[in-house]
C-alpha cells in the first residue's frame, strides 16, 4: 500500500513541478501593451453592446407592428 500513496505523491509533485516550469515560459506584457489591449477589448464591447442593442429595438419594433 505504501508504493501507491508513494506514487500518486510523485505524480502530484511532477504535475506541480511541470505547471512552475509551465508557468516560466509565459511571457507577460508590459503595462504600455497592457493598458493598449484592455483599451480595445472595453471598446470592442461597448460597440458589440451598442450594436445588439439597436437590433433589439427595431426587432422589437418590427414584431410590435406585425402584432397590431
Amino acid at each position: 500500500m505504501g508504493e501507491k500513496s508513494s506514487n500518486k505523491t510523485q505524480k502530484k509533485d511532477s504535475w506541480y513541478v511541470g505547471l512552475k516550469a509551465e508557468f516560466k515560459k509565459i511571457i507577460w506584457p508590459d503595462k504600455n501593451t497592457l493598458a493598449k489591449q484592455t483599451v480595445a477589448v472595453v471598446s470592442a464591447s461597448v460597440i458589440l453592446g451598442l450594436i445588439i442593442t439597436i437590433v433589439d429595438v427595431i426587432a422589437k419594433y418590427g414584431i410590435d407592428l406585425l402584432v397590431k
